[in-house]
């Protein structure tokens, strides 16, 4: 035997040690090829979500519409009529300030013209309305009560009667013939 012979490093024969890892047979070889194509999908609709909530914010703008009409546009609709509920009346108390200011309220209740099941709950719980009405302004400071928080009134009034007050009647509009704060 010569150098080069004891020295075979160029012959793929290792002298039947083996050297190659073992393959995975079954579930064990399917299990990579799953895990990877679960994450694939996992990050896909997780960037498909993303986008969507991103483009929906974006578009909507939190809620707010993108146009604006101006008031004295000709494109604006016609205000609906409706019916009034005058019969509540005057109604005098006072607000829960430490030093209490006197509060007159006359309101008149707007519902659906021609809505006769409206016009008889309404007449049927007048007494309610009456001390709804009173126990309304009385649970306010006399700082929510002034001008410029009216629109605001007006929306918490109408919400207050349609989801606390009425059964099947809706009111539709508050509107305020008088609403007088003054210090006592």
């Amino acid at each position: 035997m010569g150098d080069a012979d004891e020295l075979d490093l160029d012959s793929g024969d290792s002298g039947g040690i083996d050297t190659g890892a073992k393959k995975p047979s079954g579930i064990a070889a399917l299990l990579p090829n799953l895990l990877k194509f679960a994450a694939i999908g996992l990050g896909a609709l997780i960037f498909i979500v993303t986008v969507s909530v991103i483009t929906y914010n974006i578009l909507n703008k939190s809620g707010q519409s993108q146009t604006v009409i101006p008031e004295n546009s000709p494109y604006v609709g016609a205000r609906p009529q409706y019916s009034m509920y005058t019969a509540i009346g005057l109604i005098r108390t006072g607000t829960k300030d430490p030093v209490p200011y006197s509060v007159v309220v006359d309101m008149v209740i707007g519902y659906d013209m021609n809505d006769n099941a409206a016009a008889s709950e309404f007449t049927g719980r007048l007494y309610e309305l009456r001390d709804f009405v009173r126990s309304f302004f009385r649970s306010r400071m006399a700082a929510e009560l002034q001008p410029e928080n009216e629109a605001r009134l007006k929306q918490e009034i109408l919400e207050a009667l349609n989801t606390r007050v009425l059964n099947s009647a809706k009111a539709r509009i508050i509107l305020f013939n008088q609403l007088d704060v003054m210090e006592m």
